[in-house]
C-alpha cells in the first residue's frame, strides 16, 4: 500500500498497487480509514470503476462524497505510482 495523505480528523488515504482479476483487467483499491474507540470507519474505492467495495463505520455521505471526488481526480496519479512502483520511483 502507498500512503497518499492524512486528513486532520485522522483519515488515512492509502492505494494498492496495481492488481488483476481473472479477466485480466487492472484495478487499484483506494482506502480511507479513519480511527475511532471502536475501531475504525473505512470506505475503499476499487479503479476504475469508482465503485465502493467496501463501506464500515460512520462516515457521512457528504464525507463519501468528497472521497469519491478525490478519487476521480486522483484515478490518474494512483495508477502513474503504482505502475512506477511507488512514490519514491515516481
Amino acid at each position: 500500500m502507498h500512503e497518499f495523505v492524512t486528513y486532520a480528523d485522522g483519515t488515512l488515504v492509502v492505494f494498492s498497487d496495481i492488481r488483476k482479476k481473472d479477466n485480466g483487467e487492472e484495478y487499484i483499491r483506494v482506502s480511507f480509514e479513519r480511527p475511532t474507540e471502536e475501531g475504525f470507519d473505512t470506505v475503499v474505492f476499487e479503479l476504475p470503476s469508482y465503485k465502493i467495495v467496501e463501506k464500515d463505520g460512520h462516515y457521512t455521505d457528504d464525507e463519501v462524497a468528497i472521497f469519491k471526488t478525490v478519487v476521480e481526480r486522483g484515478a490518474g496519479y494512483f495508477f502513474d505510482v503504482a505502475r512506477g512502483g511507488g512514490i519514491q520511483n515516481s
